[in-house]
């Protein structure tokens, strides 16, 4: 591959990357730990990302639960997840904290899936933002080193790099999609 593409390609993967991110984050029914990334913990004044506190396991599939190692953290894990955009009520025993996540009804499966469409649009406009940028920077180039035909080999390689990051996120929100579908 060209290194001129490089750029355009790591700029594409981050798009790809932020999506993944994001869609992992979206709870769909049942329970999964991304929910909790964004989450950080007042951990002796600094801001800790809550699985450096505690251990974070799925022992039923709509149930996560969290034993933090200190047990003087309970308090701040569920003021943590309070704060939080998880929309969840943590409940402690003393040593564990559990998250129930309730059955989404169908019109908020529906809501979700539109939401996770929406998402893997704004991403695709950004991979082809990224490319309309790339063919901009080189068609600068042909006016001063490069030939018409390097141009156009340049144009192709990030057509090609733009087609296969497209696939990929399609493949992405149709997976997810399908996640929060299934009952």
């Amino acid at each position: 591959m060209d290194a001129r593409l490089k750029p355009y390609e790591e700029k594409m993967q981050k798009t790809y990357d932020y999506l993944a991110g994001d869609l992992g984050a979206i709870r769909a029914g049942r329970a999964n730990p991304h929910v909790l990334d964004k989450i950080r913990v007042d951990y002796y004044g600094t801001p800790t990302p809550i699985q450096q506190v505690g251990n974070i396991t799925v022992p039923e599939p709509r149930v996560i639960q969290i034993a933090p190692w200190e047990k003087t953290l309970i308090k701040e894990i569920e003021k943590a997840i309070m704060m939080s955009d998880v929309g969840i009520t943590p409940s402690n025993d003393g040593t564990l904290i559990r998250l129930v996540f309730p059955e989404l009804t169908e019109e908020r499966r529906k809501e979700l899936v539109k939401d996770v469409k929406k998402r893997g649009e704004e991403s695709k406009v950004a991979i082809r933002n990224t490319r309309r940028d790339g063919n901009d920077a080189f068609k600068k180039l042909g006016k001063t080193e490069v030939s018409e035909d390097e141009i156009k080999e340049l144009e192709d390689g990030l057509q090609k790099l733009t087609d296969k990051y497209i696939k990929e996120l399609d493949k992405l929100v149709e997976e997810k999609s399908k996640e929060i579908l299934t009952v």
